[in-house]
């Protein structure tokens, strides 16, 4: 289906504005407190112009400005009732329907083949450090966030992320292993004219 908004930001947007009316800053600031941003990539800019859109589709509503002398005028928005249901569907099909995603470490492994193996091996071999640290960082961090009473649900997010990182770690340990094989690496020499 095709979103008049469809910024991941905006969804997060909507989802936070089902708990009250909020000014973008507020937004901005609960979506870091929350570990969003892991998963969400934004700027102020990029928060304010995804507001004005979803106020120009028409779901969210400018509820009130707000001026003290401390700080210059705020807007507070709140979702309307066709926000409501935006974000509701939309969240519906992203739980539902599997889509294809085009990542760049599949853009990498797609064309891996022309980089010469004893080098892919050493590229592979730094990047498997790299997911193990990611992986026990973000087990650190859902430990510490337990620890502190956080309900899993709001980390469950990490607990895909997790998973995703384990998976991509077995298949660049198993592509290590077939790469450093002396036979593939002499059959790769052939194919490239690079016999020594």
């Amino acid at each position: 289906m095709r979103r008049k908004v469809s910024n991941p930001l905006a969804l997060a947007v909507l989802a936070f504005l089902v708990m009250g009316p909020m000014h973008p800053y507020e937004l901005g600031k609960q979506l870091k407190d929350t570990g969003k941003d892991r998963n969400i990539k934004f700027n102020r800019g990029s928060l304010y112009m995804v507001v004005e859109q979803l106020k120009k589709a028409g779901f969210v509503a400018e509820q009130e400005t707000v001026k003290d002398t401390q700080r210059p005028e705020r807007t507070v928005y709140a979702l309307t009732d066709e926000g409501r249901e935006e974000l509701y569907d939309w969240m519906r099909e992203l739980v539902r329907d599997p889509v294809h995603e085009y990542p760049q470490f599949g853009v990498a492994l797609s064309l891996i083949s022309v980089l010469d193996p004893a080098e892919a091996v050493e590229l592979l071999r730094s990047r498997a450090a790299a997911l193990r640290k990611d992986i026990d960082e973000t087990h650190a961090m859902v430990a510490e966030a337990t620890g502190e009473g956080v309900e899993w649900i709001f980390l469950v997010e990490e607990d895909y992320r997790v998973a995703v990182l384990e998976a991509e770690l077995r298949l660049v340990d198993k592509l290590t292993g077939e790469l450093a094989k002396a036979d593939y690496q002499h059959r790769w020499r052939q194919f490239f004219g690079r016999e020594q």
